[in-house]
């Protein structure tokens, strides 16, 4: 049911405008195929591709792709821009060991009563990166991260690139501890520039992953999780 009042429709339920379940706060005015419910256009604006999985066929999504607002691509700028600051003077095989860490960081699950923060991928980064470096001078020492959060992410990390080194070649160690330190860096600065998001780094290269897998693989199902072997 809508009711107009002072020219502005308001969607009501039993007599109640509804208010968008997302941020709890504004009006519901977008009808969200991936949610199967409605939402209000800032939270469709600002969430889509990041924290909703949008169906191809949206036609916000549509929309947005056509007609990009400025606010979207100067934050697109602004995130391919410490995507290449964070990946300066990498040679061919880091750089691509950067990208299949923060792909998997983009799309590693945290247990539901624990979310991962930017703390921890620095913490978990840091540490594994140390092993790397004390490996690669002939010692073996593991080094461990202070909370359980970052302990959890530096294992499943260290499980990824041990599959990875496989293939890696000599000097593989090296090159990861390389990248783990670029990883923990940009962590930090994100957390220091967006100091009321501790999630500013991993939204960062969210949006980057998500906006290049939807660009590239349209056609494929949704969330498609690829094995990287690094050469």
């Amino acid at each position: 049911m809508n009711v107009v009042i002072f020219g502005v429709i308001i969607r009501l339920y039993n007599g109640a405008a509804v208010v968008c379940p997302l941020c709890g706060s504004r009006k519901s005015r977008r009808a969200c195929p991936a949610l199967g419910h409605e939402i209000c256009a800032v939270c469709c604006g600002t969430n889509r591709l990041v924290q909703i999985a949008c169906p191809s066929d949206c036609g916000y999504l549509a929309a947005s792709r056509e007609h990009p607002p400025a606010a979207f691509i100067r934050r697109q700028q602004h995130d391919l821009a410490a995507l290449v600051r964070s990946m300066r003077d990498l040679n061919e095989r880091q750089s691509r060991i950067f990208f299949l860490v923060v792909t998997f960081l983009v799309r590693y699950e945290a247990p539901e009563l624990q979310p991962l923060i930017d703390a921890d991928v620095a913490d978990a980064a840091a540490a594994l990166a140390s092993t790397f470096e004390t490996a690669s001078r002939g010692v073996i020492y593991e080094h461990r991260p202070a909370s359980l959060s970052a302990e959890r992410l530096a294992n499943a990390l260290k499980a990824l690139l041990a599959e990875a080194g496989q293939h890696g070649g000599g000097g593989f160690e090296r090159d990861a501890a390389v990248v783990l330190r670029r990883a923990e860096t940009a962590a930090r600065e994100a957390t220091q520039e967006d100091a009321g998001n501790r999630r500013a780094f991993l939204d960062l290269i969210g949006r980057v992953i998500r906006q290049q897998d939807n660009e590239a693989t349209e056609a494929e199902a949704p969330h498609q999780i690829r094995r990287v072997i690094i050469p």
